[in-house]
C-alpha cells in the first residue's frame, strides 16, 4: 500500500463512528453531521468507510466532488428526516443552498458498523418562485407523530410505499390506498387536489384528489419506473422513503384523457426522458395522506449509478 493510501485509510478508521446500531435520534443526528459537512466542504467531519459508495444525480463520485464542492448553507427550515434502524438509513428531503442559490436535496445515508457505507444525492435546482414559495416549511401533516392506533408495520409502510409506482403505471388510483385529503407536492408545485378552475378543462385535473387523477390517464406517458427503491420507512412519524427512475419514452404525442369534462387529449409533444427522484409519503392509519416528491430530468434510459 503506498503511503499516501495508508495514512488516508488511518485518518479514517481515526474518526468516531456512530453507534454500531443506530437508533432513530441517532439516525437524525447523522444527517444533520453529514449536512453540516458537506456545507463546511470536508468529509473527514463524518465516518465515511473506506469502501463507500457515493452517487449524485445519478453519477458516481467521491467524497469531496460534487456537492461537497458547492454547498454553501445548511437546511434551516424545511427539513423531513426519515430514520430506520431496521435498515441502518437514514432518508431526508430539505431545502438548502449551493453557491447561494436555493435548491432541493434529496438524501440518503445508509450505515454498516456506525460507518457510512452509501451516501446518495439527489438535487433539483432552478426552482421557480412559485415552487419555492411552496418549499418554505413541510405541511403540518409531514412533521405530527402518528398516533399508535394509527400506525402500521413498517414491512406495510414499505408495500403502501412501492404500491403508489404501481398506481401510476397501471393508472389505477386504487392500487394504492390514497385518502380522500391527500396532496402530492412536485419540487414544491401542487398536482393534486388544487383549487377548482371556473371552468372545466386541463385545470380540473390539478383540482383533483390522488385516487381519482390516476383514472384520467394523465400519467400514460409514464411507462416504467425502475429501479423502485423503497427500503426506508419509520412508523412513528409515519413517513416512507422512496427512490425511483421514471422512464419517458414519449412514443405517443397526445394522450386520451377520460372523465374530464371538456378534455379528450393533452398534447405530448416532448422528447423521450427520465426522471431520478426522491418521494416521502405519509401514511397514517393505512393510507397516504401526503405526497412530498422531487426529481429532476435526465436522457431516457439513463443509468442509476447504483447498479
Amino acid at each position: 500500500m503506498k503511503p499516501s493510501a495508508l495514512l488516508a485509510l488511518l485518518a479514517c478508521l481515526s474518526l468516531p463512528a456512530f453507534a454500531q446500531k443506530c437508533d432513530r435520534a441517532c439516525l437524525n443526528k447523522l444527517a444533520d453531521s453529514y449536512l453540516a459537512a458537506l456545507v463546511a466542504h470536508d468529509p473527514g467531519r463524518v465516518s465515511i468507510a473506506a469502501d463507500a459508495k457515493f452517487v449524485e444525480n445519478t453519477k458516481p463520485m467521491k467524497p469531496g466532488e460534487g456537492l461537497w464542492k458547492t454547498a454553501s448553507e445548511l437546511p434551516t427550515t424545511f427539513k423531513l428526516y426519515v430514520p430506520d434502524p431496521v435498515s441502518q438509513e437514514v432518508g431526508f428531503l430539505g431545502m438548502m443552498k449551493e453557491e447561494g442559490k436555493p435548491i432541493q436535496l434529496g438524501l440518503r445515508l445508509k450505515l454498516r458498523n456506525g460507518r457510512i457505507v452509501e451516501m446518495e444525492h439527489l438535487i433539483a435546482r432552478n426552482l421557480s418562485a412559485s415552487s419555492l414559495a411552496n418549499l418554505q416549511s413541510p405541511r403540518p401533516g409531514l412533521l405530527t407523530t402518528v398516533p399508535p392506533n394509527e400506525r402500521i408495520p413498517r414491512d406495510q409502510m414499505l408495500k403502501i410505499g412501492l404500491s403508489y409506482y404501481t398506481a401510476l403505471t397501471t393508472a389505477n388510483g386504487d392500487a394504492a390506498p390514497f385518502a380522500d385529503d391527500c396532496v402530492r407536492r412536485e419540487n414544491g408545485m401542487q398536482t393534486t387536489n388544487g383549487p377548482k378552475p371556473a371552468t372545466p378543462g386541463r385545470g380540473t385535473i390539478g383540482a383533483m384528489g390522488c385516487r381519482d387523477q390516476l383514472f384520467t390517464g394523465t400519467f400514460n406517458y409514464i411507462k416504467r419506473i425502475e429501479p423502485r427503491r423503497v427500503e426506508i420507512a419509520d412508523p412513528e412519524t409515519g413517513l416512507v422513503f422512496g427512490l425511483s427512475q421514471f422512464r419517458h419514452p414519449m412514443e405517443e404525442k397526445s394522450l386520451k384523457i377520460t372523465g374530464v369534462p371538456g378534455v379528450d387529449s393533452v398534447p405530448m409533444n416532448f422528447m423521450p426522458f427520465d426522471l431520478p427522484a426522491a418521494h416521502i409519503f405519509k401514511v397514517r392509519g393505512g393510507r397516504i395522506h401526503e405526497i412530498e416528491a422531487m426529481g429532476f430530468t435526465m436522457p431516457y434510459n439513463s443509468p442509476t449509478g447504483w447498479e
